[in-house]
């Protein structure tokens, strides 16, 4: 609701929330919001009249693909995660097209409509040529030293900078320094904590809009492993920790993580190990030159630059 309209577009919001899989009172709201959104959709749907909708499987996808698909208006849906979420399940019976990011997706939809097209990511992290020696002036980073980058999402991930927090001292006294974005949800907190403890090369933000600058610059990732994140990070070709949350459905982003540790691309630390066991792991992967090489290599080979431009086809494909 904030990203799309900085980036000029119009947007419409969707009562619609998750259903908890556990009892909860927020339950009970579930059928009026899903009600009300449904109505919403068929008005956003009528009002706009487009010629096909995409869904991506958020909450949001359901009442919106639902209501095209009853209008017999062409749909389609992109799976970006290798365990596919509840509302593209259900949507997919009746879309058109189905665009996966994973291979051996027909566990989940009709093998017919599937299409491997791979997740839509920035085009500024395509090519990181040249860009290192910005990046290490723009962040203010030593050249001398190697740059493991953090990243926790837009807005953080708790166990992510509680393991920085607990060996950003050893991992400076390493020789290492550490560019962190630590998400809005933490940054007073986490920035209060560095104020008092005397570091030069730990860097903390709380969000890094130049990701590019921050890619190229970085000698060792670690992440989440969402969906996009993932994706990004295999053009990157960069060697990568995943610490997948343990609080997603299905545990979905250890899935996403365990597609790319199963090809030798990215290495997996869980998250309830990683406060603790981070730097001993960063030391692990720097201090083998033939990992960080295969890494690298390896998660390169499963990137899909052209992702974009490939579901882009299949839609002109359902509206022509």
């Amino acid at each position: 609701m904030q990203k799309i309209p900085e980036a000029g577009y119009e947007i419409k919001g969707l009562p619609i929330a998750g259903l908890q899989r556990s009892l909860t009172l927020d339950n009970l709201s579930f059928p009026f919001k899903l009600v009300k959104s449904l109505r919403a959709a068929y008005q956003i749907v009528q009002d706009f009249r487009p010629d096909a909708v995409v869904g991506v499987g958020g909450y949001a996808s359901g009442p919106v693909l639902y209501a095209a698909q009853n209008k017999r208006i062409p749909t389609l849906v992109q799976e970006q995660n290798s365990y596919a979420g509840l509302t593209n399940k259900l949507l997919a019976k009746k879309a058109n097209a189905i665009c996966v990011a994973y291979p051996n997706m027909e566990k989940f939809f009709p093998s017919r409509k599937i299409k491997i097209t791979g997740n839509p990511v920035r085009k500024d992290i395509l090519d990181l040529s040249g860009k290192k020696e910005i990046g290490l002036e723009h962040f203010g980073l030593a050249a001398d030293r190697k740059t493991v980058l953090v990243v926790g999402g837009s807005l953080g991930a708790r166990t992510l900078n509680q393991a920085v927090l607990k060996d950003m001292h050893k991992l400076e006294e390493s020789g290492y320094q550490v560019l962190w974005q630590c998400g809005k949800f933490y940054f007073k907190e986490m920035l209060a904590t560095l104020e008092n403890a005397d570091l030069k090369h730990v860097h903390l933000r709380e969000f890094i809009r130049e990701m590019d600058l921050a890619y190229a610059v970085a000698d060792l990732i670690v992440s989440r492993a969402g969906a996009l994140s993932v994706s990004e990070l295999s053009l990157v070709g960069k060697p990568v920790i995943f610490i997948p949350s343990p609080n997603v459905a299905e545990d979905h982003q250890t899935k996403n993580a365990m597609a790319f540790v199963n090809h030798q691309a990215a290495v997996l630390l869980k998250d309830a190990e990683a406060i603790g066991q981070l730097k001993s792991k960063i030391d692990a992967l720097m201090q083998d030159g033939n990992l960080v090489e295969a890494l690298g290599k390896n998660i390169r080979k499963l990137a899909k630059p052209d992702a974009a431009n490939a579901i882009v086809i299949e839609l002109e494909k359902l509206v022509k």
